[in-house]
């Protein structure tokens, strides 16, 4: 076990720096006896070790060695506070990207307006294709009154079935176009609220993460730079 300790300090390049330096080095190990010798101590690896001159004065510390659960700890907390450095630049960078996208209110609520446009496009045209489906139902279910209390011939059948079956997904779509108009609206304002706090002198990046409205689904979306993209389902 010692000389894997010495190992491990020379490794370190620490054996070299004392036999460079001539000095001494001195610790109080786990036991508390007062240790000293020309090189780092292996049983004070894990201890601060104070390095001498040759007439007892204090050169220098030497900071104890990480166990492998500290260094991991270490590491673990260099990666957190890299991640956290990344996320704030990426922060930085999407309000960036925002004031550069809308510099002012007239703009934004330009896109706004377009966003929200190609969605009302969208709805009226399943509108119509629903009010035609409507129409075409009419005949159908006129014919099959001829079959009271009896079966509907097939082709007749099948005819109502497919009408109500591209019925039903123009009802779906609509609850969906309905759902999607309130989100892009309401991703619209967000971004607004922030905008004017960059407008009035907000530094970018210290105003948190930019709120997303739900989906139809009722789950949060990601919020993209710029609402411009919105008609496209961000």
């Amino acid at each position: 076990m010692r000389k894997r300790l010495v190992a491990a300090a020379c490794a370190l390049g620490l054996c070299k720096l004392a036999a460079a330096q001539g000095g001494i080095y001195t610790c109080v190990d786990e036991k508390g006896r007062r240790l000293t010798s020309d090189r780092p101590i292996a049983e004070c690896l894990a201890k601060e070790q104070r390095m001498l001159n040759k007439d007892g004065s204090v050169r220098g510390v030497l900071a104890p060695s990480l166990t492998a659960e500290e260094a991991a700890a270490k590491e673990a907390n260099e990666r957190a506070q890299a991640q956290a450095r990344a996320a704030q630049a990426d922060a930085v960078r999407r309000d960036r990207n925002l004031l550069q996208r809308y510099p002012n209110e007239p703009s934004h609520a330009k896109a706004r307006a377009s966003a929200l446009d190609g969605v009302r496009s969208a709805a009226k045209t399943g509108e119509r294709r629903l009010a035609e489906l409507q129409a075409a139902r009419k005949p159908l279910l006129a014919e099959a009154e001829f079959y009271k209390g009896k079966p509907l011939p097939p082709k007749l059948k099948a005819a109502l079935d497919a009408n109500e079956v591209a019925a039903e997904a123009q009802r779906h779509a609509a609850a969906n176009q309905e759902a999607e108009l309130t989100r892009v609206n309401q991703l619209f304002e967000n971004e607004l609220q922030r905008l004017r706090a960059l407008w009035a002198g907000a530094a970018p990046g210290t105003l948190g993460p930019l709120e997303a409205p739900p989906t139809a689904a009722g789950r949060p979306v990601v919020a993209a730079s710029g609402a411009g993209a919105a008609s496209a389902k961000r």
